[in-house]
């Protein structure tokens, strides 16, 4: 594999009680396992040359000193960028992905049926799931959801420059959310 994949991904930071902080780039990792200030628990399949010496790129990294963090209730923006991560860009009736032209947003209740633009009422559809649909719920319309629609507690863009639609495998363990 490319080792830049590695490169462009960050690092995992966790405070001293494995709480998942931030995502930190390769440099500012290596700052602080040199100063000491960090323990590397998990590595990329990837190495920084020097001259002299070759580093395993750390992949997830906890502090050895506790950080005090201000506490805030995580407020995940009601978007449709955000929908389409939160539903994995999948049509959530017939479970086919598409690019995010090819979908639409749907009111579970319609809006008609006093159906609120809440995110327990919306979901990805892609547009024959969205017209077969019309103004019925999914059960008069013969359809059925890939899954319950909630408010999403992570996504993908709540750590800071990253830009995956997934976080690597190596992280997952450390962050507190499920692989449905």
């Amino acid at each position: 594999m490319d080792p830049n994949h590695f490169f462009s991904r960050g690092v995992l930071l966790l405070n001293a009680g494995y709480e998942p902080l931030r995502v930190v780039n390769w440099q500012r990792a290596f700052v602080l396992v040199f100063q000491d200030k960090v323990e590397v628990l998990e590595k990329y399949q990837a190495y920084v040359r020097s001259v002299r010496h070759s580093f395993p790129l750390p992949a997830v990294m906890r502090l050895r000193r506790w950080i005090k963090v201000k506490r805030r209730v995580p407020v995940i923006r009601f978007s449709r960028s955000n929908l389409y991560l939160r539903d994995d860009y999948l049509c959530q009736y017939c479970t086919l992905e598409f690019p995010e032209r090819m979908l639409t947003l749907d009111h579970v209740v319609p809006v008609c049926r006093g159906g609120r633009k809440t995110w327990e009422n919306i979901v990805t559809a892609c547009l024959r799931c969205n017209q077969k649909k019309g103004h019925k719920t999914p059960e008069e319309a013969g359809l059925r959801l890939l899954k319950e629609p909630q408010a999403p507690r992570w996504l993908p863009g709540n750590f800071g420059t990253l830009r995956t639609k997934s976080p690597p495998p190596l992280w997952l363990p450390y962050l507190n959310i499920r692989e449905d």
